[in-house]
């Protein structure tokens, strides 16, 4: 996407003094689960933005350490460190964007199902928190399994009377990023001038990378086999990542990449720049499920436009169809343990 090159193109021209920018307004950011493999480098890369000038590093014990080492860092953003539940309400008076990487990483032989029973709850109250403290903040929600967590956001700030959907956004970005490096290496084009949504959910199968509407058009005739590889290591990603690392980590560093390229999506948006577009998993009506990814347009209240599918060819149609079941399980899921079922 053109919106996620120029953010990249934008953090990395942040580095040293020309991340001092001028003429944004101040913006407070604010990163819960910041001591964590996602979170410091991602706290890194928000340091670096030129749209914030507030950063605010949560977790339940580490971050004053680390806020230490990003606030070394000469660009724009001030920098604090929280540590524990009684200083949670603090970090976020006053966000404008929350990004929420919090809970365990995957491991290897590790299901979504497993995540879900250690991040649900996790999420759950780092949301409560947000829903008390910031309520009109953006959320950005990368823990894992998305497809629940978000449902999950969803209905605990319904309990407490603030639910907004346009501000509640699950962060798809890595989906993305990773299509566009995989069908620019198969398809012989630049990787800085590619395009390729990514609808569906952020887990296995619900990841639907439409490289029909891919631009631009690949150097290299790509056959259907092409295509079905390329989707299946989308949405392989992963796993792929985790067996690498043999146990010793998952997709950190690509995920803080991808989570940084969408909080700076946030942030232009609010900051009133004009068609700033990106996937993202929200509420949604454009499918048969409530919750559903999809091209979004980003703007001064969150979530301004959901975008439809466009056309879809036989292939694509059939992974839609074929992810359904599970995104819907994966919904009704979230959405009974928020309510307690």
């Amino acid at each position: 996407m053109q919106a996620l090159a120029r953010a990249t193109k934008e953090l990395v021209r942040a580095a040293g003094a020309r991340g001092f920018a001028s003429g944004v307004p101040d913006r407070k950011v604010a990163v819960l689960g910041a001591a964590g493999g996602i979170g410091q480098p991602l706290s890194l890369l928000m340091k670096l933005s030129p749209y914030v000038s507030e950063l605010a590093l949560y977790d339940i014990a580490g971050t004053p350490g680390v806020a230490a080492d990003v606030s070394h860092i000469n660009s724009k953003a001030q920098v604090k460190g929280y540590a524990g539940e009684d200083q949670l309400g603090e970090a976020l008076k006053g966000a404008h964007v929350v990004i929420i990487p919090a809970g365990v990483p995957r491991k290897p032989g590790m299901t979504r199902d497993d995540l879900f029973k250690i991040n649900a709850g996790i999420v759950r109250s780092l949301v409560e928190a947000c829903g008390k403290h910031c309520p009109e903040a953006l959320l950005n929600i990368i823990s894992n399994p998305v497809n629940s967590t978000v449902p999950i956001a969803a209905e605990t700030l319904k309990k407490l009377g603030v639910y907004d959907e346009k501000r509640v956004l699950g962060v798809t970005t890595l989906d993305v990023v990773r299509a566009k490096t995989f069908y620019a290496e198969k398809a012989g084009v630049d990787v800085s001038k590619v395009d390729v949504p990514v609808v569906g959910g952020h887990a296995g199968v619900t990841i639907l990378p439409l490289f029909s509407q891919a631009v631009p058009t690949p150097n290299l005739k790509l056959s259907d086999a092409d295509i079905d590889a390329l989707t299946k290591r989308t949405q392989d990603g992963g796993t792929e990542v985790v067996q690498a690392k043999a146990g010793k980590g998952s997709a950190t560093l690509s995920m803080a990449y991808a989570g940084a390229l969408f909080a700076d999506a946030c942030l232009r948006g609010l900051n009133g720049d004009p068609d700033v577009i990106e996937c993202s998993y929200v509420a949604s009506s454009i499918t048969e499920v409530p919750f559903f990814s999809s091209k979004v347009k980003l703007g001064k209240n969150g979530v301004e436009q959901i975008f439809g599918l466009g056309t879809l060819n036989d292939y694509e149609a059939a992974g839609l169809k074929a992810m359904m079941p599970e995104l819907r399980a994966s919904i009704e899921k979230g959405l009974s343990f928020a309510k307690g079922e």
